[in-house]
């Protein structure tokens, strides 16, 4: 079964595509990115990241991919957020997909499938 690690720090996001991931085959972690990345990355061997870049008011999505890259530079990360200006954010430059959130996870489940095939 591949595994999906999911950082979001909001409860219900981290539900609803945990749901939604198990229910098309997928083992799912997850993580509401206040521990260490790179611990969770150790303990989850997660094949895929999806990966929230407003974790709360001191914490940045695009801190922890600089993380996650300076260790594990072919591990797929997806960026999922409400904000589609981080988009052209350079630092965002580092993960392989970029999906803005949406009620529909038809385009995140895609990005998965594409991921999990480069991986």
């Amino acid at each position: 079964m591949r595994k999906i690690l999911v950082v979001d720090d909001e409860k219900h996001i981290r539900m609803l595509y945990q749901e939604e991931l198990q229910a098309d085959g997928y083992q799912v972690a997850t993580s509401d990115g206040s521990e260490d990345i790179l611990a969770v990355l150790d303990r989850e061997h997660p094949e895929v990241v999806i990966l929230d870049i407003k974790l709360g008011p001191n914490r940045s999505g695009l801190d922890l991919l600089q993380q996650i890259r300076s260790r594990e530079q072919n591990l797929p990360v997806i960026l999922c957020t409400a904000y589609d200006s981080f988009q052209h954010d350079l630092k965002s430059i580092a993960a392989d997909y970029y999906v803005v959130k949406a009620v529909d996870l038809t385009e995140l489940k895609a990005k998965v499938t594409a991921a999990l095939a480069r991986a």
